[in-house]
């Protein structure tokens, strides 16, 4: 049987006053299709009857060979197949092929109850743009969850994301969620795999969208087979996925923090130097030079830091704001490249100033190696300055105001 592409069937359906769409996600489904669309039926008719809405059933197959394809289509929904593998992946594909003005997403293996989603389209139709289910308000049917999914995975990944991106949301990874479909598309999704269930959450966190969250309950799967997830695995996609949408915590924190520890043991080892009656003679030579590797690997994070967080603007999950519009004045190309290069004259000065010092001293051994260190540093956060311009640059557009165009006032980016 030969399906159409979801473009091709958001073309063919435009016309088409769909309300709500539920879309689930199909890989071999065969035995659990019925009775999923059946409680997506009942869903829908539920939402028509309190709110006045039309609705679809979406199957966004992923290459299923069970056949679930025809059965989709025997039971009345629409099969919206999507050749790129993955969970992530069929839900994006699925969300594209969606007509609705509504979206619901939900696991086509009996484990969720759509029939909940009523409230959730009842959140959006009030103002929020993601409505997530919470398993751990609704319940948790015994054996539907393995234990350490329950008390040890969800939990922790749930607690590290709301505090990387303050989303306030008691469970990330509910598979039952409903979006607008503007919300969607505005939210730049492109997770494939598991972690698609973070990165819906994170990026609405970023864009400040209004996310709101009702019970939803969770009951043993129908399937006859093990599960798609696989928790180890699946579970570092969703923690790398954090870290890497977060560019403040994984770079500019550690950068502010080097940066502080770097100053104040410089401080303390230039005081030393030329006051030595402080008493803060513990800042030798050693501390000198862990100082200086310490800046430098700061300000290397300060670049990437700003790298990551211009690349989220540029893609389009991420808002610029005041700070933006400012950094946008005063980074530029050329502003990387003149104060990198004053810091490699000052610093190769500096060097200079060493080397006739030790001349002078008939080349002889120096009890300090500071000015050394101070000077080698300041070239080497100069040549990082005008090579970071490059990356910025790059990254921007290859243009040298790096957020040309992108620095109109909003909420700030996390």
């Amino acid at each position: 049987m030969r399906h159409a592409s979801p473009q091709q069937f958001s073309a063919a359906l435009a016309a088409q006053q769909v309300d709500v769409s539920i879309v689930m996600p199909c890989l071999d489904e065969a035995a659990c299709l019925p009775i999923c669309i059946a409680n997506a039926r009942e869903a829908l008719a539920m939402i028509e009857s309190r709110f006045g809405l039309s609705g679809e059933i979406v199957i966004a197959d992923n290459g299923s060979t069970d056949g679930s394809q025809d059965i989709a289509v025997a039971c009345g929904a629409r099969v919206a197949p999507v050749a790129t593998r993955g969970y992530g992946a069929a839900l994006i594909g699925g969300g594209h092929a969606a007509c609705g003005k509504y979206v619901v997403f939900g696991d086509a293996d009996g484990s969720y109850d759509f029939r909940e989603s009523v409230e959730m389209i009842a959140q959006l139709i009030e103002g929020a743009d993601l409505c997530m289910g919470s398993r751990f308000k609704g319940g948790i049917a015994p054996g539907a969850m393995p234990w350490k999914n329950r008390y040890i995975g969800n939990p922790a990944l749930t607690g590290i994301l709301n505090i990387l991106y303050r989303t306030g949301v008691s469970d990330a990874h509910c598979g039952l969620r409903a979006v607008t479909k503007e919300a969607f598309e505005g939210l730049c999704l492109s997770g494939s795999g598991m972690e698609f269930a973070s990165e819906m959450v994170i990026k609405a966190a970023l864009q400040r969208r209004v996310i709101a969250e009702v019970p939803a309950t969770l009951s043993p799967d129908l399937r006859d087979r093990e599960p798609h997830l696989r928790p180890w695995r699946d579970g570092w996609r969703h923690l790398r996925y954090l870290l890497m949408l977060s560019p403040t915590w994984v770079f500019m924190v550690p950068a502010m923090a080097g940066a502080l520890a770097s100053l104040v043991i410089l401080a303390g080892a230039i005081l030393n130097a030329y006051a030595p009656g402080l008493g803060l003679g513990f800042f030798g030579n050693y501390w000198v030079i862990a100082a200086s590797a310490l800046a430098g690997m700061s300000h290397l994070a300060f670049i990437l830091s700003m790298t990551g967080h211009l690349h989220g603007i540029k893609a389009g999950y991420r808002r610029s704001g005041p700070g933006t519009a400012l950094l946008g004045r005063l980074l530029t190309l050329e502003t990387m490249l003149v104060s990198g290069l004053g810091l490699l004259v000052a610093g190769l000065a500096t060097l200079a100033v060493v080397a006739l010092s030790w001349s002078a001293r008939d080349f002889g051994p120096t009890y300090s190696v500071l000015p050394a260190v101070i000077g080698t540093l300041l070239v080497t956060i100069g040549i990082q300055n005008m090579f970071g311009g490059f990356l910025l640059a790059i990254v921007g557009g290859n243009e040298a105001r790096f957020l040309r165009g992108h620095a109109a006032a909003g909420p700030e980016a996390i």
